[in-house]
């Protein structure tokens, strides 16, 4: 999937730099062949000029919501082309996979695609739906910790200064699938249960056009991904050439997805600097921005200096299905998890012997098991989630100097020597590339 997506990106990055290369001469043979081969003057892709002039702008319209000292920081608006391309490619996957009568999971959200802040420890995949319509669910379980898939439904009208994406909607586990002896489920969703059916079943809400599956993982490299097919049972099992209407359709909506998604969350960091959230951490209400039922939110931003660190502390809930902490850069774009010690979950973090969870935030590493690496962001945001836990504790921060982080810890704490720190992110990042995206 890593090299999909950075295909597609090099194929958006190629029209811009086709834009501006200026070819040498042609020989007479050569431009005798262009004239030969070249379209008719009144041959054109219908919608191609609007789809190019929709993106023109789309870097400027980020930076428009970003202080005047970020917007003119170049490392800053390189990372706002980028999330520009993330917004771009997300829309033309959309493109070019979506048909509700024939749908397929496609990747939603990762290191690659950054829009909407995923999280590290989430394969995302999500696949279009009609309203309405019954469709087939099949594939092995696995042992993934958690299988949610979600339900979405049209986008609200949206108000200026405000995210709307529509409140939770239902949400149905994979994992309470019952399965066969080789691990394989089938479930049919649909409005209403097929008469004379008595499988699995689950009903979907007759407005939902989407479904966004959540596979989370905590053992990297340990569990084994769940494999999902989908299928619309109404229809018939062929599918008939695309009319050029809705590939036009297709093609005009890529810059106005992208013009929606891409400036979406990119001040939310400046909006906690804004409320004096800074180096503490406070609840979040995701509810409107398709957050998970039964999942607790907390963040903050964060500012260090190369020598100074973060202590997140809280008491571990007795119970907790799923716990994470992850950290995002100042245009909420997750921190690279792949190549750095940047997120940490509930099999990667454990608690002191007093029950109580500690996590160091910091440039240099400390030499501590549960670090997180600000990967060379000196600000940016800390995000934490407790799902289905028995509690929801808000975590305190404690700011300190580097050189006095063992001595704010229990004399107990293990040391991580660079070796094996370095073991540690080569083996993460081999377990993560091992997930499959596609």
């Amino acid at each position: 999937m890593t090299m999909r997506i950075g295909s597609l990106l090099k194929g958006v990055a190629l029209l811009a730099i086709g834009a501006a290369f200026t070819p040498l001469k042609a020989t007479p043979e050569e431009a005798s062949l262009n004239r030969a081969t070249a379209p008719s003057s009144s041959g054109s892709v219908a919608g191609w000029t609007e789809f190019l002039d929709g993106l023109r702008d789309l870097p400027e319209r980020i930076l428009a919501r970003l202080p005047a000292e970020q917007r003119d920081d170049p490392q800053i608006q390189q990372e706002v082309g980028r999330l520009a391309l993330s917004a771009v490619a997300s829309a033309t996957i959309d493109a070019l996979t979506a048909d509700p009568d024939h749908p397929v999971f496609t990747p939603q959200i990762n290191n690659f695609i950054t829009i909407g802040q995923p999280n590290a420890d989430t394969n995302y995949r999500s696949a279009k739906i009609t309203p309405g319509g019954t469709y087939r669910l099949r594939g092995r379980r696995g042992s993934m910790n958690m299988v949610r898939i979600a339900e979405g439904g049209p986008r609200p009208p949206q108000v200026e200064g405000q995210v709307n994406l529509g409140g939770i909607r239902p949400i149905h586990d994979l994992n309470g699938l019952s399965v066969d002896p080789a691990g394989r489920y089938d479930v049919i969703l649909s409005p209403f249960k097929p008469e004379g059916y008595t499988g699995e079943w689950w009903q979907l809400d007759p407005t939902t056009n989407m479904l966004l599956v959540r596979m989370v993982g905590s053992h990297w490299g340990e569990e084994v991904e769940p494999t999902l097919s989908i299928e619309r049972l109404d229809v018939p099992a062929s599918r008939p050439r695309p009319p050029a209407r809705i590939l036009e359709e297709k093609l005009r909506a890529i810059p106005t997805f992208a013009n929606f998604i891409a400036p979406l969350l990119v001040d939310r960091v400046e909006k906690l600097r804004a409320d004096g959230i800074v180096n503490k951490l406070r609840a979040a209400d995701m509810s409107q921005l398709g957050g998970l039922k039964g999942q607790f939110y907390y963040e903050g931003a964060y500012d260090l200096k190369e020598d100074e660190a973060l202590i997140v502390e809280a008491p571990l809930p007795e119970i907790c299905v799923y716990r994470s902490l992850i950290l995002t850069n100042d245009i909420y774009e997750t921190t690279d998890w792949y190549n750095n010690h940047s997120s940490l979950n509930g099999a990667q973090a454990p608690a002191d012997k007093d029950g109580i969870l500690r996590i160091v935030v910091s440039a240099q590493d400390p030499g501590v098991p549960n670090w997180l690496d600000t990967a060379g962001y000196p600000t940016g945001a800390i995000q934490g989630r407790w799902t289905d836990c028995s509690s929801q504790p808000v975590p305190t921060v404690r700011k300190v100097a580097l050189k006095d982080v063992r001595k704010s810890l229990p004399e107990d704490t293990p040391t991580i020597g660079n070796e094996e720190r370095d073991r540690q992110t080569r083996d993460r990042r081999a377990a993560l590339q091992q997930r499959p995206l596609w």
